[in-house]
């Protein structure tokens, strides 16, 4: 608004110059003189501006003339495109012009405009190299991917734009979801330029989502040799794609190469801890004790996992829990502050029920870091130590509302693996996973604000049972028997079968004169 008022006063003021100006002119009384070849002219004021307007117009003609002279010359001397380059200025300097314009509405977002002064470029300029790039750009930013891809396909035929139409071919077709094409594009781009980072990085993607190891290590190679990539960095990926490529051969029942490729994947990179773990597996297959364990504990002296120790215990498959806790002693020993040995120390003396022992080995892990796997430890210990169950069962309430812990997570888009794989299955990054615990939810799940009332309304009934009982008992204590049972038929209703059960006077008589006259008899013997 005020940039548009200023442009009006700035107009409203070159106006009023002007006539100010030619007022002045017109009531002048002087002018201009010019004498040539003995003729003297004189000018008025406003003939004087009329002539002066007049001569700078001869002399771009004249400009013009001398221009068109020289182009002659230097087509006479050989030089054939001098006339047509003449000509052709001024369309160039349309062309040009349009093509900055189309280049500054494609940066602004303008895909409509970007394209009809892309067409307009071209009519001027005949240079389909760079009037066709920014109509494919100008349509994929229109969502016309046809006409992009019409675009791209005349670029390959040219040699010059060749390596921008297959480029721009591959992200049509991964936008697509034709994974199989873009891989033989991304191979052309990559014979084309080597040393481009993008298309060895999208190559390298590809390849390795189609189990292509061995072209992905080539590709890895190529990204060390022209410097894009730290040797350390291509160590560990390299160390990937081996045990990437070990595991597949491993499910085509080729235990040979696939231990081979484990054990140079350990080497490799220690802190691969699949890698380590499958190594070590392999040297255990071989009947090589000594040299899993040596694997497995400098791999645990970088990162302590749950895998390790798993592939370590399968050393000596069938040793008691008091010797698997005396072995167990050579790791545990290496960083031993680690959560991991902590928790790895509490489970061996678990299982060899040394309660004391676990309890020790856990520390303070239950207040500094309480996941489930923490908690679940707490509510063995308790219950091994004999604590009353309303006290297992408020750890086990803990272990459900808290975090899982440590797992494999990708670093791009967070997503949780169960088990650690080269590719992330949600984004599809290479060897982007990680152990490490997940971002977690400030959302509680459903209901889990009702568990600790639930667990303490639980744990008050047990009280009031345990306070029932021990009154019974006291009761049962102080209540003394009574010395003459009541009949216990008096007053009672009896049913017909009980009568007929219970015996009259006269047969309780009769069957005692009996019994006394049995036992005279036998006296009398």
């Amino acid at each position: 608004m005020l940039w548009s008022l200023l442009k009006i006063v700035l107009f409203v003021a070159a106006v009023a110059g002007l006539t100010l100006g030619a007022g002045y002119l017109m009531e002048s009384s002087g002018g201009v003189q010019v004498t040539a070849g003995g003729m003297e002219f004189t000018l008025g004021p406003l003939q004087s501006v009329i002539a002066a307007i007049v001569l700078v117009f001869v002399l771009w003609v004249v400009f013009k003339l001398v221009s068109l002279l020289i182009a002659i010359l230097k087509f006479i001397n050989g030089d054939d495109t001098a006339l047509s380059r003449y000509f052709d200025r001024n369309r160039e300097r349309k062309g040009y012009q349009a093509m900055s314009e189309g280049l500054l509405a494609l940066a602004s977002g303008e895909g409509k405009l970007a394209m009809a002064k892309a067409q307009k470029a071209e009519r001027y300029l005949h240079k389909p190299e760079l009037t066709q790039l920014l109509t494919a750009q100008a349509a994929e930013m229109t969502g016309d991917t046809r006409k992009a891809e019409e675009v791209y396909k005349k670029l390959i035929t040219n040699e010059q734009t060749r390596f921008v139409g297959i480029r721009g071919m591959m992200k049509q077709k991964l936008a697509k979801g034709d994974t199989d094409t873009a891989l033989k594009l991304a191979e052309r781009a990559f014979a084309l330029k080597p040393k481009h980072e993008e298309i060895q990085d999208l190559l390298l993607q590809l390849q390795a989502s189609k189990h292509d190891w061995q072209g992905a290590r080539k590709t890895l190679s190529a990204k060390l040799k022209h410097g894009a990539l730290p040797r350390d960095v291509y160590r560990r990926r390299d160390a990937v794609l081996a045990l990437s490529e070990a595991k597949d051969i491993m499910d085509e029942d080729k235990p040979i190469e696939a231990r081979e490729a484990a054990i140079a994947a350990s080497k490799g990179s220690p802190d691969l801890i699949p890698g380590a773990a499958m190594a070590a597996r392999s040297y255990i297959a071989q009947d090589k004790p000594k040299l899993a364990t040596r694997i497995l504990k400098k791999a645990w002296s970088v990162q302590p996992h749950p895998d390790l120790a798993a592939a370590f215990a399968e050393i000596a498959p069938d040793e008691t829990p008091s010797a698997r806790m005396k072995r167990f002693g050579t790791l545990t020993s290496i960083n031993p502050e680690h959560r991991e040995t902590k928790l790895l120390k509490a489970e061996l003396a678990l299982a060899a029920e040394d309660f004391p022992e676990a309890r020790r080995a856990v520390g303070n892990l239950a207040e500094t870091e309480p996941d489930a796997r923490v908690l679940t430890v707490m509510a063995a210990i308790a219950k091994g130590e004999g604590a009353a169950e309303p006290v297992v069962r408020g750890w086990l309430a803990k272990a459900l509302l808290a975090p899982r812990g440590p797992q494999w997570v990708c670093d791009k888009c967070n997503h949780i693996h169960g088990e650690w794989v080269p590719v992330c299955a949600n984004c599809e990054g290479f060897d982007t996973l990680s152990w490490r615990s997940p971002p977690q939810s400030d959302v509680a799940p459903a209901g889990a604000e009702m568990l600790p009332l639930i667990i303490g309304s639980l744990e008050d009934r047990s009280a009031e049972a345990e306070a029932a009982t021990e009154a019974e008992e006291a009761h049962e204590v102080l209540t003394p028997a009574p010395e003459t049972p009541a009949d216990p038929l008096d007053g009672a209703e009896t049913s017909p079968d009980l009568k007929r059960d219970v015996p009259d006077a006269e047969t309780v008589e009769d069957t005692a004169e009996g019994s006394h006259g049995a036992v005279e008899h036998e006296k009398a013997k």
